[in-house]
């Protein structure tokens, strides 16, 4: 194929990822200042905003997923050109999405103690209460966060990934500097730092729906009369579909890395903070492929609403070489950093020794499987193949991540590398189904619209 016969020119590939996977590392890192601005407050402060945090994480991922449900369905109506259907699918997630959101909120703000006691009965009474405050003002907050994934999707499916990336990132903005002024200037404590997060999620909302509402030259999709829409349950069922194995895969992975932290805790003060840090640096040396992994979702959507299963096709395998490229750049200079990194956190030696060796072959391993056990799989969901996405992220998470890693730690005695061991074994397992399902094409005989 010549380069002219492509839907996507290397310049809309381009301008379509670079704003994703800037808007997925400032994230990444602003969530990290989050945290470090936050443990100046107290070793109760940081400790309920870990553990509420570990909730929020999962309601959020949910959201996520379900708004790239969403996304998949307008990408694929887009492709096919039928802007009517495109416009109603756009208001269904808006409304599914929020809805499901209202209720979620409401169950935590009413069952909020019972909750928090359920999950962390065994803390410190002053840890509890700090919990109890964050996690009041975060679950107010999901109304917001579900409104802005939903419109942020609905944009990132008709090619526009810089509007959220702008949005967002004045938001992560405002979140900083309302931390420092809530924390450093009034002294709210746990208090401020939350209701400086709910602010910047309000934000974020209020002027993404605002910028749907706008016609405008490239802008397929416009949605208005917000509280006028109603429930179009044929098109919710597609979008659910999509979005709900999506949304169990994210959960299990964050279930899976909640259990293995209760396992990790067993091995005293240095190994918790290697295993931590090692997290983090993990993370950020991830987070730009995942931005790929997001744009890629759109690009299929519209191959395979147009048709065009061939183009679905090269598109996944460039996107693939393009992940590599910056997985493999992204570890060489988290690598490069991990030593300043644990001399600025002030680790103590045994931990940011543990930690150096763990990073040293995550940057070993994680270029070598990693892409083909992540990146295709967001191609794939794009086709609609998505309960084989997740049965095979659930059984590979459980049985290496989970089953694997505890087995190495507890009976084999291998400390906080168990861990990424197990982490292997996952994306090697990964890897090979992946590339084995993306070159059977069955995932091409799949239908979404």
């Amino acid at each position: 194929m010549e380069q002219q016969q492509h839907m996507f020119t290397n310049r809309m590939i381009r301008n379509l990822l670079i704003p994703v996977v800037l808007e997925q590392l400032l994230n990444s890192i602003m969530g990290t200042a989050d945290t470090m601005m936050v443990s100046n407050v107290g070793s109760a402060a940081i400790s309920a905003v870990s553990l509420v945090d570990s909730i929020n994480v999962l309601v959020i991922q949910a959201f996520s997923a379900l708004a790239a449900g969403g996304a998949i369905v307008c990408a694929q109506y887009i492709g096919q050109r039928n802007k009517e259907k495109a416009n109603e699918s756009a208001r269904q997630v808006l409304f599914i999405i929020t809805a499901i959101s209202v209720a979620v909120s409401l169950i935590c703000l009413v069952f909020q103690k019972p909750l928090l006691r359920l999950i962390f009965g065994s803390v410190e009474a002053e840890v509890m209460r700090a919990s109890e405050v964050y996690f009041f003002y975060t679950a107010l907050s999901f109304p917001f966060i579900a409104a802005y994934d939903s419109a942020a999707s609905i944009f990132r499916a008709q090619d526009n990934t810089r509007g959220p990336m702008t949005i967002s990132m004045i938001s992560n903005v405002m979140n900083i500097a309302g931390n420092a002024i809530m924390i450093w200037v009034f002294h709210m404590g746990v208090a401020g730092a939350a209701l400086s997060t709910l602010i910047s999620r309000i934000f974020c909302a209020v002027v993404v729906l605002i910028q749907l509402r706008k016609e405008r030259e490239g802008q397929e999709i416009v949605v208005r009369d917000y509280f006028k829409i109603r429930p179009n349950w044929s098109m919710i069922k597609r979008i659910l579909g999509i979005g709900i194995p999506s949304g169990v895969e994210n959960s299990m992975f964050q279930l899976g890395k909640l259990a293995i932290q209760s396992t990790v805790s067993t091995l005293g003060t240095a190994a918790i903070a290697a295993q931590a840090m090692t997290n983090i640096l993990e993370n950020l040396n991830g987070i730009a492929a995942i931005g790929v992994g997001v744009g890629l979702m759109t690009i299929v959507g519209q191959c395979l609403g147009a048709g065009r299963k061939d183009e679905a096709v090269y598109y996944i395998k460039k996107l693939c070489v393009i992940a590599e490229i910056v997985v493999l750049t992204s570890c060489l200079i988290v690598f490069a950093l991990t030593k300043p990194v644990t001399i600025l956190g002030g680790m103590e030696k045994e931990s940011a020794d543990m930690c150096f060796h763990m990073v040293m072959w995550i940057t070993i391993m994680k270029p070598l499987v990693w892409t083909m056990a992540f990146v295709p799989g967001y191609g794939l969901r794009a086709a609609g193949d998505v309960k084989f996405s997740m049965i095979t992220s659930c059984c590979t998470m459980w049985a290496c991540r989970f089953c694997l890693c505890v087995f190495l730690i507890r009976v084999m005695g291998f400390g906080p590398m168990g861990v990424w061991i197990g982490m292997f074994a996952d994306w090697t397992v990964r890897s090979i189904i992946f590339t084995w399902r993306f070159h059977s094409r069955k995932w091409l005989q799949h239908k979404v619209i």
